[in-house]
This record gives C-alpha cells, sequence and structure tokens, in this order.
C-alpha cells in the first residue's frame, strides 16, 4: 500500500529544519519503509522550505506512523501538522 505523508513546519523554522538536516537525510537512508518520492514542500517564492511531502510504500499505517514519528525532524518538533493519508497510486509516468 502506498501513504502520503503532508507535514507543514512551524512558521519561521528554516533554520531549525537546515540544522537537523543531515540526520534527516540518514534516517531517510536507512529507513525500514520504501520511500517512493519526497522532498520539501516550498512557500509561495518556490524557494524557501516550509514542509515535507513523502510518498511511501509499507505494510501498514502503523508502519508509516512509526517512521514518521522517528523522523529526526519530528523528534525536534519541526512540523506543526502531520498528515498520513493511504494513497492509490494510479498513474506513474516515471
Amino acid at each position: 500500500m502506498h501513504y502520503v505523508i503532508h507535514c507543514l513546519d512551524h512558521d519561521g523554522a528554516v533554520d531549525k529544519r537546515l540544522a537537523n538536516y543531515d540526520d534527516h537525510k540518514a534516517y531517510l537512508a536507512s529507513a525500514p519503509v520504501k520511500t517512493v518520492i519526497s522532498g520539501p514542500l516550498l512557500a509561495d517564492d518556490e524557494e524557501t522550505m516550509i514542509g515535507s511531502c513523502f510518498v511511501l510504500e509499507a505494510d501498514s499505517m502503523a508502519e508509516v506512523e512509526d517512521f514518521n514519528r522517528n523522523d529526526p525532524f519530528a523528534k525536534v518538533g519541526l512540523w506543526k501538522t502531520v498528515s498520513i493519508r493511504p494513497f492509490s497510486k494510479r498513474v506513474d509516468n516515471r
């Protein structure tokens, strides 16, 4: 099953994001779920990072929730909101 995680940072959290970016990338590289695609969400200026978006492949919602809870960004309180939803991938143009 695929899942989408949509996270928005607390206002003014770019410095906190950058300070924990290496730990976040290392976590993603060793994560127990498969990342289909991921990256930062951007502000209207199309440059400033304001959140995160992940499309994951996992066996269960619980596995995805555990993945998210253990992300270094989550552990330092970067995200103001987190939404996790099952996703039915119908088109993949890669």
